[in-house]
C-alpha cells in the first residue's frame, strides 16, 4: 500500500477483527488509526486507543479525524442504532469528511424464499427486513447517513480466519441445506473494500461487499470436506433451496480484483493457515 493516499486520521468505531486488519492496512500507509472500543487492551503497536463505551454519553470529546468507519453488531439495547450514534455523533469535534458504516446484506431476508430462478438483487433493490436485527441493522443505515452523511456497506457471509463456523459444521457433520443459494466474503477482501471506500475520490454511497462466485450451500461444504477427507454432510430435509442472490457489479467498479474471488480460494487459505494441507495443486488463486 505504499504512495496510496489514505485519510490522515481515522477513527475506528468497534475495532475488533476486522477494523485491526483494515486499520493495520492504514497504518502501514502512514495513516494513524484511533480504536474506539469498550476494551483497549490487546490493540496492536500503531493504532491510538479510544475507550468509551457508546451505550453511554461519552465523557469526553473525540479525537478530530477526517474518516470514520463504523463496524459496531447491532446494539441489544432499546432503540438499536440511535442511542449509540447519537453519542457517538455528540462526542465528536466536528464530522469527519468521509464515514462508513457496515451492515449486512441481512436486510435482504425477505428474499430468500423465492423458488429458483431468485432475482439477482443489487443495490437498486428495496430491503426486505424481516427479523428484529435485519430491522435493526436497516434503522442503523439510515440513522448513520442522517447523522453523519455515511457510506453504507452491506457484507454478506463473511470469513476467515477464526471464523470458523462453517468448518466446524463438515467436522461434526451437520445437516446442511445444500440447496441454498449463498454469498459471502472474506474478511481479508471485506478489509480491503472498506480501505478503497475510504480512499476513493467519488465512491458510491450504497455497496453490496460480495464475491465473484455466490454458490449453493452443498458447494461449499463438498469442497471444506474434500478438503478435510471428511464425509460431505447429509443434506437437510426439508432442503427448499431458498437464500439469495446478490451482484458484486458495483463492488468490481471500486475493486477489481479480489484476493479470494470464490469459496475455494478463500477455504483453501483458512485450511492452509489453521495448519491443514489442502488436496494437491493447492489453493486456487484469483
Amino acid at each position: 500500500m505504499s504512495g496510496v493516499s489514505v485519510p490522515a486520521r481515522t477513527l475506528w468505531v468497534g475495532c475488533g477483527r476486522l477494523g485491526l486488519r483494515a486499520g493495520m492496512t492504514l497504518v502501514e500507509a502512514g495513516g494513524e488509526v484511533h480504536a474506539l472500543r469498550r476494551d483497549v487492551s490487546g490493540l496492536p503497536e500503531g493504532f491510538r486507543a479510544v475507550p468509551a463505551d457508546l451505550t453511554h454519553p461519552v465523557d469526553r470529546m473525540l479525537p478530530q479525524v477526517e474518516a470514520m468507519v463504523i463496524t459496531l453488531p447491532p446494539p441489544d439495547i432499546a432503540g438499536g442504532y440511535e442511542t449509540p450514534l447519537r453519542h457517538l455523533a455528540e462526542a465528536l469535534p466536528q464530522l469527519p469528511v468521509r464515514t462508513v458504516f457496515v451492515s449486512s446484506t441481512r436486510v435482504f431476508e425477505g428474499y430468500a424464499d423465492r423458488a429458483d430462478p431468485a432475482p439477482v438483487l443489487t443495490e437498486e433493490d428495496a430491503p426486505q427486513p424481516l427479523g428484529d436485527r435485519a430491522r435493526s441493522l436497516l434503522d442503523g443505515e439510515q440513522t448513520a447517513r442522517d447523522l453523519f452523511d455515511a457510506i453504507v456497506v452491506r457484507p454478506a457471509g463473511i470469513y476467515g480466519p477464526g471464523r470458523d463456523r462453517m468448518l466446524r459444521t463438515v467436522r461434526e457433520g451437520r445437516p446442511v441445506a445444500h440447496r441454498r443459494r449463498t454469498n459471502r466474503i472474506h474478511e481479508e477482501d471485506l478489509a480491503r473494500i472498506l480501505v478503497a471506500l475510504l480512499e476513493h475520490p467519488d465512491p458510491p454511497g450504497l455497496l453490496h461487499a460480495v464475491d465473484d462466485a455466490p454458490a449453493r450451500l452443498g458447494e461449499v461444504v463438498t469442497h471444506i470436506a474434500e478438503r478435510l477427507e471428511l464425509p460431505v454432510p447429509p443434506a437437510a430435509v426439508p432442503d427448499p433451496g431458498h437464500g439469495t442472490v446478490l451482484s458484486g457489479a458495483r463492488r468490481k467498479q471500486l475493486l477489481d480484483r479480489l484476493r479470494h474471488p470464490d469459496f475455494r480460494s478463500g477455504y483453501d487459505e483458512v485450511l492452509a493457515e489453521a495448519g491443514r494441507r489442502p488436496f494437491p495443486g493447492g489453493a486456487h488463486r484469483a
